[in-house]
């Protein structure tokens, strides 16, 4: 994987989207993501090379576990503090310095693992005519696995962001970038955000 396995240059239709960077997840969060602090400084500035063509998604809990299917409900019963009659719901804002950037970036709400599910994002990328996908966010083996493997199913070119994708496990996320390459090579591919600075160009 990494630049030299990129068939063609990133092109100006590329979004940049990016996982569930809220401050749930961040340090003080109910659900903390150790590694968040050190992407968000990566992901800030892959973002705001260009905010236009960026997406933010935000993990949105239920009000209550009731309102989510099946097996969702139980594990809503066991994070009963992180549904929104219980919490704070501004723990599920996006961090500030990802704020700043909307708009032009673009928010995208979600209530399930993948991006895909549920949402408004297939619609939007078919909107504006996506051709590819950068991909960073929370977390490597949850959130962020699922919405690259919805994006494979969609027919989307998918970069991973090696220096810009967070986990609680430091091996889910070594595991996950071992499948990319070992399974997925010709569909998925991963890159520095360095890599994709210098392959992703102004329109």
């Amino acid at each position: 994987m990494g630049k030299a396995s990129l068939e063609r240059p990133l092109s100006p239709r590329t979004v940049h989207l990016c996982i569930d960077i809220q401050r749930i997840f961040a340090p003080g969060g109910l659900w903390a993501t150790p590694w968040m602090e050190r992407v968000l400084p990566v992901v800030t500035e892959l973002a705001g090379r260009f905010p236009e063509r960026t997406v933010f998604t935000r993990f949105l809990t239920p009000k209550r576990p009731e309102a989510m299917p099946g097996k969702w409900q139980s594990y809503y019963r066991r994070w009963r503090q992180a549904t929104r009659e219980v919490m704070d719901p501004g723990w599920l804002e996006l961090l500030d310095p990802l704020r700043r950037l909307v708009p032009p970036a673009t928010v995208i709400d979600k209530t399930r693992y993948s991006a895909f599910a549920g949402s408004t994002l297939a619609a939007h990328l078919q909107e504006r005519q996506a051709d590819g996908l950068i991909v960073t966010g929370s977390e490597t083996d949850v959130c962020v696995l699922a919405t690259v493997l919805d994006a494979v199913d969609f027919g989307y070119r998918v970069i991973v962001v090696s220096d810009g994708i967070c986990s609680s496990s430091d091996e889910g996320h070594d595991a996950l970038l071992k499948l990319y390459h070992q399974r997925f090579s010709q569909q998925v591919h991963a890159m520095t955000v360095p890599e994709i600075k210098e392959a992703w160009a102004p329109a």
